[in-house]
């Protein structure tokens, strides 16, 4: 397989032109993004060429932590068809080959890779998945038709908050815009009772003000005035993500409050011409600790998507083995401490 370098504009025209959606993460605008972030660098696209006929694409950064380098795609390569393991495992072997060649510093490239190839790793850190929830919008908004597509416990929870619940829906990504401080303290709340660590306030506001209202929205139900819940969706063309929600603690499950802005934001984009939106991952063997999830998201379709995981790919592989058994001493240190800790209340 030939690796042809591309710019990332004309990464997102050629896509366009042979009928792809690319995710958000491969587009100009989130690379933008990323490069507010510090020790993050755009690293270039490649064009992925085989028996001379394009393929797929990828866009690639260059990630500086811990003093080494290692390079990331956020759901690339993106392939013009679904790929074969026999034609992942060449485009991994042709990727390993080119990067040795033009930038001996990387330690590890994260990719999505479907297979389970043996060249490939489990990641070294972050939480990937294998399956995702998405709701299919066709219908140009039509409160039925997206409840039609909904198991049987989604439409009965959406119904019971379009009865009861005493929230208002609005789409606020001007507000979110002027200032993010409100939803933030929603955030921080969120995280403390689900046990995660929250990015920056900027990390949000940079999202918001950089990709814009035609790639990133705000949606946010309010009680009373006040913000309870709320999500960030990015949109490229006709797909949508959630890519963050939270809500406050002291709204009552009962009332399906979120359950309702799910359904305000499937029936504002599907009015727009949005066709899906992905819920992003679920819990399954591959993702035991996301299985929290399920409940929730699962109900909102009938359907469970199959897409290919973040792996590592070695291209040092005794610098990537250190790595692995400092992160193994760092895990097994922090669960002795909490062990002592525990012993000691």
């Amino acid at each position: 397989m030939e690796l042809r370098e591309l710019g990332l504009d004309e990464m997102e025209r050629r896509a366009t032109e042979a009928g792809v959606n690319l995710p958000i993460e491969q587009t100009p605008e989130w690379a933008h993004l990323e490069r507010t972030i510090p020790g993050k660098t755009s690293w270039g696209a490649l064009e992925l060429v085989k028996d001379g006929r394009t393929v797929g694409f990828i866009s690639l950064f260059d990630y500086l932590t811990h003093g080494y380098h290692y390079l990331r795609s956020v759901h690339g390569p993106v392939w013009l068809e679904e790929p074969t393991a026999e034609l992942e495992q060449e485009f991994v072997s042709s990727l390993t080959s080119y990067v040795k060649a033009h930038d001996k510093k990387q330690v590890f490239c994260r990719l999505a890779v479907k297979a389970d190839l043996a060249s490939c790793r489990p990641t070294l850190s972050t939480l990937p998945y294998n399956q995702t929830v998405v709701i299919d919008l066709s219908g140009d908004g039509d409160e039925e038709a997206l409840l039609s597509r909904m198991k049987t416990r989604g439409r009965r929870d959406v119904r019971k908050a379009l009865r009861e619940t005493p929230a208002t829906y609005a789409d606020e990504t001007a507000q979110a815009a002027e200032s993010f401080d409100e939803y933030y303290d929603v955030m921080v709340e969120t995280a403390a009772r689900d046990g995660f660590t929250c990015a920056p306030q900027t990390n949000y506001e940079n999202m918001i003000s950089i990709l814009g209202p035609e790639h990133c929205r705000v949606f946010a139900g309010r009680v009373d005035g006040q913000v309870v819940t709320w999500s960030i969706v990015t949109v490229n063309g006709t797909h949508a993500v959630r890519y963050y929600g939270a809500s406050k603690t002291d709204v009552p499950k009962r009332n399906f409050v979120t359950d309702g802005l799910v359904f305000f934001e499937a029936k504002t984009l599907s009015a727009e011409g949005k066709l899906d939106l992905d819920l992003m991952g679920i819990g399954n063997d591959f993702a035991p600790s996301l299985k929290g999830l399920n409940v929730f998201k699962c109900k909102f379709s009938k359907d469970i998507l199959d897409i290919a995981p973040d792996r590592d790919v070695p291209f040092k592989p005794l610098v990537y083995a250190s790595l692995v058994k400092a992160r193994q001493l760092l895990k097994r240190k922090s669960s002795e401490d909490k062990d002592e800790k525990k012993g000691k209340e």
